[in-house]
């Protein structure tokens, strides 16, 4: 007779929302918090994505009478700030992960991780932020992207690229509003995302985006410096080819005239952008190339095994 291995039961934050849904595709249990407010980290399930029956959430107040094995941080605040607030001291004694999703701000090469604690285990989402980011903890690795598989085909029948941000207009430079601007005075562009409804479409909510941005040629990633968004994995999944900035993941992930098109010269992005739109055999052609990288790159079994994996080894069932 078998006997069936417990599932791992994670306690973490609500803090980005298509990265714990894709996360919660796995064998595992997790438990997110929520007050009376649904604030700021404190939102539950919330009500955009469709979260399967392993994802529970918690009455704040309640979080510590409940058994976690794992804790699980996604940003300073959790580590600094939430996890003195909520979690009794047991609960601040068993295993620690924190998931880092973002490259160093203050500065590319010198900051310094603000975990400092040798037993937490810190998790990257790309190997370009395991390569920025300073630290001595001894157990430090990445976790690479995985997403679903869309059941919408590559349309590309709408004449325009889609760029998928939220709030970029208030978020400058670093995430490329100003290159936004400066490609829309020569291609045609839409802008999807909170906080984009005077420069675009607006928010379309996770379940109904694959189905949207099917209808666009091409994607474009504006991006100067961050991490490696899931809207690009999930846009090259559908087979959208993808035009962007050869800096950051992105740079490894794209391959020219394959799968999309990165540079560092804006001009040259404009170009490609403009034979996407004039030659759609083109796009087409790129379409079948991405989606099957996206398939090796992206593939939701690995990405939700490695995570069982070290939770498996982090709790020692």
């Amino acid at each position: 007779m078998q006997i069936e291995t417990p599932r791992p039961r994670i306690f973490t934050w609500n803090i980005h929302g298509s990265y714990l849904y894709y996360l919660s595709l796995g064998d595992y249990i997790i438990y997110v918090p929520y007050d009376e407010e649904r604030s700021e980290r404190y939102n539950g399930r919330g009500t955009t994505f469709p979260f399967p029956n392993n994802v529970i959430e918690v009455p704040i107040q309640e979080v510590q009478n409940i058994t976690f094995d794992i804790i699980l941080f996604q940003c300073d605040e959790n580590y600094l700030v939430d996890q003195y607030e909520v979690l009794s001291e047991h609960q601040r004694g068993l295993a620690q992960i924190y998931i880092e999703h973002d490259p160093p701000w203050e500065h590319p090469t010198d900051a310094i991780h603000p975990v400092q604690d040798s037993k937490v285990s810190l998790v990257h989402v790309t190997h370009y932020n395991r390569l920025m980011w300073k630290t001595s903890l001894p157990d430090v690795r990445v976790i690479s992207h995985g997403v679903s598989i869309p059941t919408v085909p590559y349309q590309g029948t709408l004449k325009k690229g889609i760029v998928v941000i939220n709030n970029l207009p208030s978020r400058g430079r670093m995430l490329g509003f100003d290159l936004f601007e400066e490609v829309r005075q020569h291609i045609p562009l839409d802008l999807v995302g909170m906080g984009a409804e005077e420069y675009g479409i607006g928010e379309v909510l996770h379940p109904q985006l694959p189905a949207f941005m099917s209808q666009y040629r091409f994607f474009f990633n504006p991006i100067r410096y961050t991490s490696l968004g899931l809207s690009i994995c999930e846009a090259m999944m559908i087979g959208m080819p993808v035009v962007g900035l050869a800096t950051t993941e992105l740079s490894t992930v794209i391959k020219n005239e394959v799968t999309g098109f990165v540079h560092t010269d804006v001009k040259y992005l404009i170009e490609k952008m403009q034979l996407l739109l004039d030659v759609p055999s083109v796009a087409y052609d790129i379409s079948h190339s991405a989606t099957q990288s996206a398939k090796e790159l992206f593939d939701i079994e690995r990405f939700t095994r490695q995570w069982k994996e070290l939770f498996i080894e982090k709790t020692k069932f």
